[in-house]
């Protein structure tokens, strides 16, 4: 009988558009190694080898391709048609599997992969590694519900899920939003689901956090003054620039008053370097700090006294881990997916938000301002917050582990 040394763990994640999946990825992986288990992840993302990696995890890179819209993408970097690169991720990925011979195969999202990339493992799993149980995680919203539906229907989504898919995990909670409504999930696939509740972050350590202040916020110490932070973050900073523009121009509009605090202004790798050199220089005006990435988001987050983001599922975790006052700014294209989240969030009383169409300069300097004197937020009713992710997801695999004899 093979023991728990040996549970072999391979995962999936696409990666064409900004850092949100390989962040949860990691997040996932780390909490599994307690089964114990090897765990490897499949990424396109350019940035894997940014974020530290415990040890029991390792990755395998893939050419990177980049998100142009929903049904467009092309090469990161390789001069090389589009196809010639997918028929690459895709040998790889396949490849990856039949080395590895994984215990648990876990996908981030997209249930057959970019362009269908990672249905030919799938298909390897189901006739020739029948001892794998094939997991699908999906963030609690994926877009509005008839761009889903109409997605998922065009591209045989439930058939795929029906078929190829032993388990499917959802990180939320049906409380917040029902998928199998919003989604009309058939009930032979919503029998596989899970609600797994949300995926906590790391809490950073006091060193963690001074490393911040002595790096990022320095000024702010050398000058012994007690003067609130405002992170404002855009994930991979891709689409990143209405956010920054318009939060520079709220004050910019009344460059007499200096504001009353200090910002850090995290673009993201993904922002054009044009674009990031005049967002740094307007920063620079009011002596704010402006960079693209950073790998100790959560120390930074707890350093800060109020967060603005686009929402996304991961920013949102992180966030709310550190139980800080969050402002959100979604965008809507092109989906839907933070602007549903914001106005799930704020009905339930975690954040605020202002919406695409009501985002001005004046209203976010409103709320900024107003969160960072009369924050309407009691940190303790984060205390609320269904992060029951990590226990939710050890339970099923030790399930799947009895099941195999492996317990």
């Amino acid at each position: 009988m093979q023991t728990h040394d040996s549970i072999r763990i391979l995962m999936y994640s696409h990666d064409t558009y900004g850092l949100g999946h390989i962040r949860r990825s990691l997040a996932i992986a780390k909490s599994i190694r307690s089964v114990p288990a090897s765990v490897l992840i499949v990424t396109g993302s350019p940035l894997v080898g940014r974020f530290v990696i415990p040890e029991g995890i390792d990755f395998v890179r893939i050419p990177g391709m980049i998100k142009v819209t929903n049904e467009e993408y092309t090469p990161l970097s390789m001069k090389l048609p589009s196809s010639y690169v997918i028929s690459i991720r895709e040998d790889i990925i396949l490849a990856t599997a039949k080395s590895f011979r994984p215990h648990f195969f876990i996908v981030d999202k997209a249930p057959l992969g970019l362009r269908k990339e990672v249905q030919p493992t799938l298909e390897w799993i189901r006739s020739e590694c029948s001892d794998c149980t094939t997991i699908l995680g999906l963030r609690d919203i994926m877009d509005r519900a008839d761009e889903t539906i109409e997605e998922w229907r065009a591209k045989n989504i439930y058939e795929a899920m029906k078929s190829l898919y032993d388990e499917i995990w959802v990180y939320g909670v049906r409380e917040f939003y029902d998928p199998v409504k919003e989604y009309q999930i058939p009930p032979n696939v919503a029998e596989k689901l899970h609600f797994t509740g949300y995926i906590p972050r790391d809490v950073p350590s006091d060193r963690e956090i001074a490393m911040v202040k002595n790096f990022l916020l320095k000024p702010l110490f050398v000058k012994g003054k007690n003067i609130p932070v405002v992170l404002i973050t855009a994930g991979g900073g891709g689409d990143g620039h209405p956010i920054f523009d318009t939060f520079l121009r709220a004050f910019e509009q009344r460059s007499s008053e200096k504001p009353e605090f200090f910002a850090v202004l995290v673009t993201g790798p993904f922002m054009d370097e044009k674009t990031f050199r005049n967002i740094r220089k307007r920063a620079s005006r009011f002596g704010w700090k402006t960079i693209k990435f950073y790998r100790f988001m959560e120390a930074l987050i707890a350093a800060s006294n109020v967060v603005v983001s686009m929402g996304g599922y991961n920013t949102i975790c992180e966030v709310f881990t550190l139980k800080k006052p969050a402002l959100i700014v979604p965008r809507c294209v092109p989906r839907e997916e933070q602007l549903i989240r914001a106005k799930v969030l704020c009905e339930h009383g975690f954040c605020e938000y202002i919406p695409p169409d009501n985002l001005t300069p004046e209203i976010f300097r409103e709320k900024i301002l107003f969160l960072l004197k009369h924050n309407p937020i009691d940190s303790k009713k984060f205390d609320e917050f269904p992060f029951t992710a990590f226990q939710v997801i050890l339970n099923r695999i030790h399930h799947h582990l009895a099941k195999k004899g492996l317990s």
